[in-house]
Order: C-alpha cells, then structure tokens, then sequence
C-alpha cells in the first residue's frame, strides 16, 4: 500500500524526467514510452535565452538569504532567549505579529522603496528585501531556550564573553534547526516567483523560475522545458540530500530538555 502510494506520488516527477531526456521525436506521454533517453535536451536547454543567467541569479539569491537569514535569525534569538533587557517580549511578540502580515500587503511599498533606491533588476534589490525573517527568529529562539542555564554558567565562569559563547557554545548546539531551516528558506527562495517577476524585469536581471515561466512552447519544445524544470530540481534535491539528517536530529532534540 504504501509502495503504491509512493509511486502515485513520484508520478509526476518520473513524467518529467522521462520528458526531459526523450529524444526529440519521440512520441510524448501519455501515448508512449520512448524507446532511449538521452541528454541532449538537458545540454540543448543551457542555450536557450539567458538559462545559465537564470541558474545563476536563483544560486545567489538562495545562497546569499541562507546564510544572511541564519546568521541574524540566530543572533537576534539568542538574544531574545538569553538576555534580560526592558522590552524583551514587547519586541519578541512584535516580530511574531509580523507573521501575520501577508507578503501581499507590503508588496507595492516595499516595491516602490526598492525601485527609488534604483534596486530593480539588480541581485541586491531582489535580495536585501527577504532578509528578514520573523519564523527563523521564532523557532531558533525557541530552540535556545530549552538549552540547559549549566552551559551559559560554565561559559562564564571560563571567562566567555557573549559573541564567543554565541560562536562556540550556541551555533554548534543549534546546528539541527539551523540545518533544517536551511532547506526551508533555500526552497522558499529557489522556487519563488512572485517577487522575482516584479523585480526582475529583463532577461538577464531574472531568476530560474521566472525565466521557466517565460518559456513560450511555440519556440522551445517540451522536452527542453521538462529539462529546464529537471535542472531546476537538481540544487533543490542536493540540498536536501546534505541536510536532511538534520530534520530528525531537529525534531528529536527539540523534545529534550537540558
């Protein structure tokens, strides 16, 4: 039963890949199976409009927020988790309140912010504006606050200061939600289109999805727009390969208290 629900589920990414690499005149599913894959298409693809500019611009823009994301998420919840100051849950309570703000909503202003500060169709104005994130904060603040008060005291009395206990104490034991947030907020970021399309408005300024979306079928085949979504999947799924042991060392150690 589950076999079987499995392959229900990896249908649609088995159809992709057998499109992908079909020879240009095979028949298309549903009518047929070709009768040899090849890679000519995956290669043929890279030719089309700015496709390795797409690939880049989508690299960046997951790989710079990644880091960025994490290593501010990180600080401001050690912050919000270890240290006592006047309005420590006034200001914790209000990023969790911007939660509730659909990106919708702040879509035109930040747009208009962004354009005035002559950001469009550049990395840094379709990056700067995703850099905070109230949910990363959240659930890493979480995460440091069930760590056991004997490792901050054996901190102090070895004479840590706060950035060393943050680098050499903190970072390391939080590793797993780091990880897993890692794979969340590369996805987000890889597979957004919204934003990308608005900012991103030439050929060389957009990212991979926007760039897929622009495809037109009546001069690119098929095939070549199955194998751009083939490449498009391959960071996505090496990403998760690294870190995905994280996911279940996250959901076990997220239950044990110090």
């Amino acid at each position: 039963m589950l076999g079987a629900i499995s392959l229900f589920t990896l249908a649609p990414l088995l159809a992709v890949v057998v499109l992908a690499l079909s020879p240009a005149n095979a028949p298309t599913l549903p009518h047929a199976l070709p009768d040899s894959l090849t890679f000519d298409n995956v290669v043929r693809i890279f030719d089309v409009g700015e496709f390795p500019q797409w690939l880049f611009n989508s690299f960046v823009y997951s790989a710079v927020s990644v880091v960025v994301i994490l290593l501010t998420a990180s600080m401001a919840a050690y912050a919000l988790a270890r240290k006592r100051f006047p309005g420590r849950n006034v200001l914790l309570w209000s990023i969790v309140a911007t939660l509730m703000v659909p990106m919708q909503a702040t879509l035109i202003p930040t747009f208009i912010l962004i354009s005035r500060m002559n950001g469009v169709n550049t990395l840094w104005g379709l990056i700067v504006p995703t850099l905070a994130n109230a949910q990363a904060v959240f659930l890493i603040r979480q995460f440091v606050r069930e760590l056991p008060d004997e490792i901050f005291d054996a901190a102090r009395i070895d004479g840590a200061g706060e950035w060393r206990t943050f680098t050499r104490i903190v970072l390391p034991l939080i590793r797993p939600v780091l990880a897993t947030l890692a794979i969340f907020v590369f996805l987000w970021h890889w597979n957004d289109l919204l934003w990308p399309l608005i900012v991103g408005q030439t050929d060389e300024a957009r990212t991979l999805t926007v760039g897929l979306a622009t495809l037109n079928t009546e001069t690119v085949s098929t095939a070549n727009i199955m194998a751009a979504a083939l490449v498009s999947f391959v960071p996505c799924l090496v990403v998760f390969v690294l870190l995905q042991r994280h996911i279940v060392a996250s959901i076990t150690s997220s239950g044990v208290k110090g």
